[in-house]
């Protein structure tokens, strides 16, 4: 068989990329064609995307494999989760999407919950509690009389709202979907009491597809813009970490999987929904994945910790990160640990003086160089890993041997082996491209190139390199654990 090309969209919180994966001969390979920054855009006081400059970086791309004249058999999109556009009776965007980080939600499922009780939302949906779930922004935008929610004819999630963009067809997608907390996850559909309270209805968004289905093809005026043809568009699993997830190389069932970026998202696949009193106090979320599966994990403050403290060590050095590990491994472990998912660490003005004014109230010294502070956020990471890992355990239906670590994070070696030192088991780090192979698998998978996720997770295993940790220095470890207990705080 002749190999075949297939075009994927992976974007994310701070930058996207465009690119071709090509299987062949049992193999896939990667190539990026282009990168690009996904810019915040601040104006009156609220912070947005910019859709329209995302949707030009994709004909961007699109031009380019035409140019090169490189075939490709059909295009996927996969994003970020919870944030949305909203479309008018004309089909056109009213405005740029609000960021999650905007801080117009804040207060906002208290707010919520007054009207169906926090309990009764999370039994419905499974969903960990956060301020910038799609439900508590359009409860936000509602309350706020918001007028482009009160002229929305369409709700589109982001990857859905691009693929309209590209085909004319409004969809919404399973994965991304589940993110929204307004899903049932045992129904698999949007569930009408929660959407009542915000004055929505579920015909607002477009029909329901899962991954592995054709959304349409490339318009008229895309055909033009690009020079390509009428390529079909697949729904893949539009929510980056459930496109991450797929990719996973596990050899069984008994693992846990952390997907190390701006996020860290650490959590399990499982058949059915895990919702109880532990969950629910513990804040796990239960999303959608691949061939019916869920993903049950929870959202982790990740690298968005140490990339806001580079930006602003940016007027004094553009630092690598080769030179903050360095950095890192020459002062002190365990000096000062924070809680990486403080409120503090949301979205501060400085993140720096952030970490230092949360040790300074936690009686810990202030770490001040940039090696205390990279140290300080690689030791605190581990140990939250360590934390949640240790909850997830505990509700696990099965006996969890092995941490995967993929994304961008699992070329982190040090802290790979942090993180292996803290939760205990052995860690596999790889693919780093998890989210672009997971997304070309299941355009693949829509082919019959390959029949199921373990097919699919068997080829990535044989296509790439992986790095392997075993766990060291375990009384050291467990103490560094209880120096963080003792500081722990969630209320900074």
């Amino acid at each position: 068989m002749e190999n075949m090309n297939f075009f994927a969209v992976d974007l994310g919180a701070t930058s996207g990329r465009t690119i071709l994966g090509t299987i062949g001969g049992g193999k896939i390979e990667l190539t990026e064609l282009t990168r690009f920054p996904n810019n915040i855009v601040e104006t009156g006081g609220h912070f947005y995307w910019d859709i329209y400059a995302l949707y030009l970086e994709i004909i961007k791309g699109l031009k380019k494999v035409a140019l090169e004249r490189i075939p490709i058999h059909s295009i996927g999109i996969d994003t970020w989760g919870v944030d949305f556009v909203m479309l008018g009776k004309d089909g056109a965007i009213l405005r740029n999407p609000y960021c999650y980080r905007d801080p117009h939600t804040t207060g906002a499922p208290e707010e919520y919950f007054t009207h169906i009780p926090r309990e009764r939302v999370y039994d419905i949906t499974g969903i960990q509690i956060m301020n910038f779930n799609s439900l508590f922004q359009l409860a936000t935008l509602r309350r706020n009389r918001c007028s482009a929610l009160e002229a929305a004819d369409k709700i589109l999630f982001m990857p859905d709202a691009l693929s309209y963009m590209l085909t004319g067809e409004m969809v919404t997608e399973y994965t991304i979907a589940s993110t929204s907390q307004i899903l049932n996850p045992r129904t698999k559909r949007f569930e009408k009491e929660l959407l009542d309270v915000v004055g929505v209805k579920e015909e607002q968004f477009g029909r329901f597809v899962f991954p592995g289905e054709k959304i349409g093809v490339l318009s008229e005026e895309v055909q033009k813009m690009t020079g390509l043809g009428a390529v079909p568009v697949i729904a893949v699993a539009g929510h980056d970490t459930a496109s991450a997830v797929a990719a996973v190389p596990a050899r069984n069932e008994r693992f846990a999987y952390l997907s190390s970026g701006t996020w860290s998202l650490m959590g399990i696949e499982v058949k059915d929904a895990i919702i109880n009193k532990e969950s629910y106090e513990r804040n796990f979320t239960n999303e959608g994945g691949v061939e019916g599966t869920t993903r049950f994990l929870k959202n982790i403050c990740g690298m968005w910790l140490l990339e806001r403290c580079r930006k602003e060590w940016e007027a004094t050095g553009n630092y690598s990160y080769t030179e903050l590990i360095d950095a890192a491994l020459a002062v002190p472990a365990f000096r000062s640990v924070i809680n990486p998912d403080a409120p503090c660490f949301a979205n501060p003005s400085s993140m720096v003086e952030a970490i230092r004014r949360y040790c300074e109230l936690t009686g810990q010294p202030r770490p001040e160089t940039y090696g205390e502070l990279t140290r300080c956020i690689f030791d605190s990471l581990a140990l939250r890993y360590r934390q949640v890992f240790g909850y997830m355990q505990a509700m696990a239906p099965f006996s969890i041997e092995r941490l995967h670590v993929i994304g961008g994070g699992s070329r982190n070696n040090l802290l790979n082996q942090f993180t292996c030192n803290a939760v205990g088991v052995p860690v596999t780090a790889g693919p780093s491209e998890g989210t672009a192979l997971g997304n070309i698998m299941l355009q693949a998978k829509a082919f019959g190139l390959v029949g199921t996720m373990q097919e699919m997770r068997d080829m990535i295993a044989s296509s790439i390199e992986l790095a392997e940790f075993e766990p060291k220095d375990a009384a050291e470890w467990e103490a560094a654990y209880a120096k963080y207990l003792a500081h722990y705080r969630e209320d900074i």
